[in-house]
């Protein structure tokens, strides 16, 4: 049956503005950084600084996506409406580069601008563990190589820790930020450790 002309204007309108009115009810998505919370204060840079190229970092692959994503026992949740501004893996790489060249006043040259005959300390991490429990802590744990360039001088490291957190998943998110942090000075703190001896151990 044909509708009338102001019926049908009717009920486009009345399809409208129940659409419009679903929008607004739903929730917005809410985005996260891992960047931001520093340890320590950065390190003004003496004589040359240290040039720094940091590889994709290699993780879980559940948690290379912009989701957080939770442990619930032997199950994983992906929070859809919470996210990173990026990918995890590109967040948390972001995150610890920017960590360690503001701590070391070291020089990111992982996309180019280097000079030929300049040594670079280039660095490979890997996440084996970032395990987050909602309202109560997020289990991590690392392994990272670095070599320089130009001579053999390099280390392996491994790095275990966990940070307690509030409750509500914001709270997840800036335990997390605090838990980058701690990598990236611990990141730094080995890189320093190797430039000055070559002989050197991974910090305890």
């Amino acid at each position: 049956m044909k509708l009338p002309p102001s019926s049908a204007a009717l009920a486009i309108t009345l399809v409208i503005s129940a659409g419009l009115a679903a929008c607004a009810a739903s929730p917005a998505v809410q985005y996260y950084s891992l960047s931001g919370a520093q340890s320590s204060p950065p390190t003004a840079p003496s004589g040359t600084p240290l040039l720094l190229e940091m590889a994709p970092l290699a993780v879980p692959e559940r948690l290379a996506r912009p989701q957080l994503v939770l442990r619930q026992g032997t199950q994983m949740q992906v929070l859809d409406l919470h996210r990173w501004s990026a990918a995890f893996d590109r967040e948390l790489r972001d995150a610890l580069t920017s960590g360690i060249t503001s701590r070391l006043g070291a020089v990111d040259v992982s996309s180019g601008g280097r000079l030929a005959g300049q040594p670079v300390y280039r660095v490979a991490v890997q996440v084996r563990q970032w395990d987050a429990v909602e309202n109560s802590r997020i289990d991590s744990s690392m392994s990272w190589t670095i070599r320089r360039s130009d001579d053999s001088r390099n280390l392996a490291c491994q790095w275990t820790q966990s940070e307690a957190v509030g409750p509500g998943v914001p709270a997840l998110a800036q335990g997390a930020q605090k838990l980058a942090a701690r990598a990236a000075q611990s990141l730094a703190d080995t890189l320093a450790a190797l430039d000055a001896d070559p002989a050197a151990r991974c910090p305890g």
